[in-house]
């Protein structure tokens, strides 16, 4: 029961599922002695069980914990948002607003000069400028 313990602690510091898993193990395996079968027979439960969490979820695990993150987060949220032009925007210099924060921007077509109050879409975030293009 005290190795049970230690590794599911241990889990939770690393993270891994393979010690969590080892835990379920040593947990089963305490429950096998509480019944007062002999340590040979502990032992035999011990490895079943471990192998058998091993192969079976620990790949359904990993799989899990290497999809990619389906929310974008920071400045890559802002890619693809509605903005509007606080000032002209031409390929060197303009201001938009992204959701209630104005941002240094620029055209992301030299050719394009965006007004002022034109709605735009952010194409890209490049330091703390966004580039963007008129919407159609």
């Amino acid at each position: 029961m005290v190795i049970a313990v230690l590794l599911g602690v241990a889990e939770v510091f690393t993270l891994t599922a393979v010690l969590g898993l080892l835990a379920g193990a040593a947990l089963l395996t305490s429950g096998v002695a509480a019944v007062g079968l002999p340590l040979p027979l502990q032992l035999v439960v011990f490895a079943m069980a471990s192998a058998a969490g091993l192969l079976a979820i620990r790949p359904i695990a990993r799989r899990h914990s290497q999809q990619p993150r389906l929310e974008r987060f920071g400045v890559d949220a802002l890619v693809g948002r509605k903005a509007y032009a606080v000032t002209e925007v031409t390929v060197r210099e303009g201001t938009v607003r992204i959701g209630g924060e104005d941002w240094t921007a620029r055209s992301f077509d030299e050719s394009v000069v965006i007004p002022a109050g034109a709605t735009v879409n952010v194409m890209q975030i490049d330091g703390a400028t966004a580039i963007v293009y008129p919407e159609e």
